[in-house]
């Protein structure tokens, strides 16, 4: 399957723009995963923690966020936090 494009940007910076294998994100609605080919949708960020997987079987790179928005697209995931840190 092909790499998901995946942006973070807080007000400061843009903290990370790659292609990885799947992001978890904690939605106000409850934490979902998103890989290529997710249909769109935008949603807001509960505070929590994202999980960034670079490959299938890679352990997780983890980036603390503060509110915010996510937005699943034909670009791929763009989440546009509060703040951010890893």
């Amino acid at each position: 399957m092909a790499d998901l494009h995946f942006t973070l940007v807080t007000p400061e910076r843009q903290l990370m723009s790659d292609d990885v294998h799947m992001v978890v994100v904690p939605g106000t609605e409850g934490e979902f995963g998103v890989m290529a080919g997710h249909a769109p949708f935008m949603t807001t960020l509960r505070d929590g923690e994202l999980a960034v997987y670079r490959t299938a079987n890679g352990t997780p790179e983890r980036i603390r966020v503060s509110g915010g928005f996510a937005e699943v697209g034909d670009s791929g995931l763009t989440i546009l936090a509060e703040s951010a840190e890893a």
